[in-house]
Parts: structure tokens; C-alpha cells; sequence
């Protein structure tokens, strides 16, 4: 990467402070572009859900996962609970979604309440394990909350073999003018979902599998406990990648971390952060980081800068810390400040291998909040950064009440945000769909035909808080 005309900047640059250069270029299709990761993560498209409650858990880690990108498990969560969790995910299929399946005993109301779990929308009802009917969110309006979904079902829905290629799935669908269909085996006993957007997506994305053909997942340890413990049973349960995570990750305790970790000679790769230095690079990969999570400050939920002043502009610390990570032959992920597609691709061009939302898919069916309604009818879900008096009081459940009161002094980050969800794209696939195009149509201005080409070849120029506002569309005439 360089700046156009040579310019040096003489202060740090957040991603609305710059901009990508076209270059001459001889790709001719964004499908042509590979975004799969070098980082040894073996995601597919270099997008990572952040290790937060509110946006990595069990359904989102499995639909990132089939679209190849990763979610890393929060640290938060119980040894016990993360280990039924990777074991969950890796028995779920690497192409069909997993179905919202009821009894036709079942009530309105309990649909309802399951439909926004899942991007497709729909409600299989399901008797001696076979598919006999489909009900989504139409079917439900105008009806009783008591009443039966045997009575409001689609009767004989169209049913897709296993095995059967996305483009005919896509063709019965269309032809039956049917949006969604379950997956069954020779026996007739569902074993997935597929929509028509499912099936487009199963032939522009390569699902992140481990080497048994099983959807990969991450998760995370902090750096007070028993660390060494808690890494060693996260790696039994097969996670693979291990985030060894805190707020600062340049301090003695993290460098300590991470050589007792090392030192488990873990078969995955170790990510630790979070640094925005070169010399928070060094010192991580010296005790035994592969990749460096690089950010302080820039999340939505985060208030550390105003609290503390700490931090720094995040393309200018993905900048440094990237190009001190590839000298040491390492990695980084860009985690926060990520709030458009053009932010990722800013961040990959600056030398991030992958690319770390928050906030951004908190707003999602796949997140694991439950979906609220405000007094517009909106829905939204709720988020809170994971430095916050809210993730303090869930982190420290088991400590005495004094010791929870002690610790509630030093929250950082808003406690519960408001994160809506997109009329448009509700869903986190419909948000890769656009992260993805955005990535893969940069590559091809850049006229790279995968992410190091990208970053090769990448010039970027600075602009004035002007030269932003120019660039965003406008829905209504001025």
C-alpha cells in the first residue's frame, strides 16, 4: 500500500480519512476475486464476528461460518457451556441452515417467537421426525396466539433431497414459487433448510471447514483466572482458534498469558490483543501470537477514548501494527471502527488479513439478544460493550457482593445500546452480501485478484471531512 503522490500524513487517520485510488486494472469480474484468508484461520472471506455477548454465539458463528468467515465465542461464556456450543456447531451443516422445527401441537405464539431466530423465516412442523407443513410470519398475522399451527400450516411443502446442487435447488424453488423448502434424506427426516437467497449464497461462498468437512469456530480466554486452564479445555473441546483477549494486550500479564499458552503447543492458531503499536506487535509475536487483534478505542460501544484518551485512529493503527506483523512473517485483524463495507476494505488495503464486527451485526436475526419492538415497530435487539458495567456484573456473577460493587467502579462502554435491525438486510448473510460485493468491486478497482494483490497494489489518498460527506448517496433530492 502507499498514499497517492507520496504524501506522508502528519497525524493519525481514522477510515473517513481516506480513500481508495482506482488503478488500472485487467479484472473484469468480482468473481473473479479470491478473499480467502492467509492467516492460517481457514476462513474463506475475511470477516470475523467479535468475541461480545451480544453478537457471537451459536447461531451466528454457524451462518458466518457457512458463508466462510468465523465468530469467536466471548470469553465470558462458561468453559462447559462453550464446549456444548462448538460441538452443536460443528454437527450443523456446512450448506443447509438449520431449521426452526415445531409439533403441529404447536402454538402461534411459540412461532412467533422462534421466527426471528433465523434469517429464513419460517417454521418447519415436523411429525415422527418428517416435514409435513411451513409456517412463517403471513401465515401467523390475523390469528390467534393459541390457536394450533396445524391449522394455519402450508400443507405438503415442496422437499429438496440432500445432496441436491444449490443451482437445481434454486431452480425448484423458483419454478414452484416457493421461497423456502426443507432438506430431507431418503427416509423424508429433515436435515436442513434451504431458501433461494441460500442457494445463490451456497455458489459465491466457500463455507470455513476444518479438515473433517466441520463449520470452523473461535473462541476466547481473558487474562485473569486460571488462563492455562481455561485455553487447555477450550482447545479439547476442538475450537480452531484460540483469542486470548483483554482491553490493553500490551502489558505483562497478556505477554505472560500468552507463553503459558504457547507453551501448550496448541495445534490452532493463538490471536491476542488488543495493541495499535508496532512495538504491542513485536512483543506479542515474540511471546507467541500468530495474529494480533489491532484496535483501543474505535467500537461503537466502546467509550475508552472519551473516558481516558486512550487509543488511536484505527487505519493509521492497523497501518503500523500490519506492516510490523507481515515483517515478523504474522497477521492482524482489524477489530472496531467498522461501520460500511469501504471501512473493510480500507482495512485489508492497510494490511489486515481479516476484519472484526461488533455492533454491526448486533443487529441481526443471528445475534443471540432477543429481537424488541419500539414504539414505532421497529425491531431492534439490545447491545453493550464488553468493558462495560454491564458485561462487569455478568463477568463477575461469582465474585462477593463487595467485590462486585469494587469492580462496577472501572466500567468502560455503554451498558445497553439500541442496534436495529435493517429492513433490508435483517440478516448477517444479507450483511456479508453487501460487505462481500463492496470487498470483491475494491479489489477490482485496485485490480487485484486476491487480498495481497489488494494490499499490494492499493493507493490510498487523504480527504477532508468534505470529501466524505461527497461521497455518501442521498435518499432524497437536495
Amino acid at each position: 500500500m502507499r498514499f497517492i503522490r507520496g504524501q506522508q500524513p502528519e497525524q493519525d487517520l481514522t477510515f473517513n480519512d481516506v480513500f481508495l485510488v482506482p488503478n488500472r486494472s485487467a479484472v473484469q469480474s468480482r468473481l473473479d476475486v479470491d478473499l480467502a484468508t492467509t492467516d492460517g484461520s481457514g476462513a474463506s472471506i475475511p470477516i470475523v464476528a467479535a468475541n461480545m455477548t451480544a453478537v457471537s454465539g451459536r447461531r451466528m458463528a454457524e451462518t458466518i461460518a457457512r458463508c466462510g468467515g468465523l465468530a469467536v465465542i466471548p470469553q465470558d461464556i462458561p468453559v462447559e457451556v462453550v464446549a456444548d456450543v462448538v460441538s452443536w456447531i460443528k454437527q450443523r451443516h456446512p450448506i443447509y441452515d438449520t431449521p426452526l422445527v415445531m409439533a403441529p401441537s404447536g402454538t402461534v405464539g411459540e412461532a412467533l417467537n422462534l421466527l426471528p431466530k433465523r434469517g429464513h423465516g419460517a417454521v418447519i412442523v415436523v411429525e415422527n421426525g418428517r416435514a409435513i407443513g411451513v409456517v412463517t410470519e403471513a401465515d401467523c398475522e390475523g390469528v390467534d396466539r393459541y390457536a394450533q399451527l396445524e391449522g394455519i400450516m402450508s400443507r405438503e411443502p415442496l422437499r429438496l433431497p440432500a445432496g441436491i446442487a444449490a443451482e437445481e435447488a434454486f431452480n425448484q424453488l423458483y419454478d414452484g414459487h416457493h421461497r423456502l423448502a426443507p432438506v430431507t434424506d431418503e427416509d423424508g427426516h429433515i436435515v436442513g433448510i434451504l431458501t433461494r437467497q441460500r442457494a445463490l449464497r451456497a455458489t459465491l461462498y466457500d463455507p470455513a471447514v476444518d479438515a473433517q468437512g466441520k463449520l470452523r469456530v473461535a473462541a476466547a480466554i481473558g487474562i485473569n483466572g486460571d488462563a492455562e486452564q481455561k485455553a487447555k479445555s477450550l482447545l479439547d473441546a476442538g475450537i480452531d482458534l484460540l483469542v486470548i483477549d483483554t482491553a490493553h494486550g500490551h502489558q505483562e500479564r497478556m505477554l505472560d498469558v500468552l507463553r503459558t499458552v504457547r507453551a501448550l503447543d496448541p495445534e490452532v492458531p493463538v490471536v491476542a490483543g488488543n495493541v495499535v503499536t508496532a512495538e504491542g506487535v513485536e512483543d506479542l509475536v515474540e511471546a507467541g501470537a500468530d495474529i494480533i487483534k489491532v484496535g483501543v478505542g474505535p467500537g461503537a460501544m466502546c467509550t475508552t477514548r472519551m473516558q481516558t484518551a486512550v487509543g488511536r485512529p484505527q487505519f493509521s493503527a492497523v497501518l503500523e501494527c500490519a506492516t510490523r506483523a507481515r515483517e515478523l512473517g504474522k497477521h492482524v485483524w482489524a477489530d472496531g471502527g467498522v461501520r460500511h463495507p469501504r471501512d473493510v476494505a480500507l482495512a485489508l488495503a492497510a494490511g489486515a488479513s481479516s476484519v472484526m464486527i461488533g455492533s454491526w451485526f448486533a443487529g441481526t436475526y443471528e445475534s443471540p439478544g432477543d429481537p424488541h419492538r419500539d414504539s414505532d415497530g421497529r425491531i431492534y435487539k439490545e447491545s453493550f460493550g464488553m468493558a462495560s458495567a454491564r458485561a462487569v456484573r455478568l463477568r463477575t456473577a461469582d465474585d462477593s457482593p463487595f467485590e462486585r460493587a469494587r469492580k462496577g467502579f472501572f466500567g468502560e462502554g455503554i451498558s445497553t445500546a439500541r442496534m436495529y435491525l435493517d429492513p433490508e438486510r435483517p440478516s448477517v448473510e444479507d450483511l456479508l452480501d453487501s460487505i462481500v460485493s463492496g470487498v470483491r468491486s475494491s479489489c477490482t478497482y485496485v485490480g487485484a485478484t486476491n487480498l495481497e494483490e489488494f494490499h499490494d497494489r492499493a493507493v490510498i489518498g487523504i480527504q477532508s471531512a468534505a470529501g466524505y460527506s461527497e461521497g455518501k448517496p442521498l435518499n432524497t433530492s437536495w
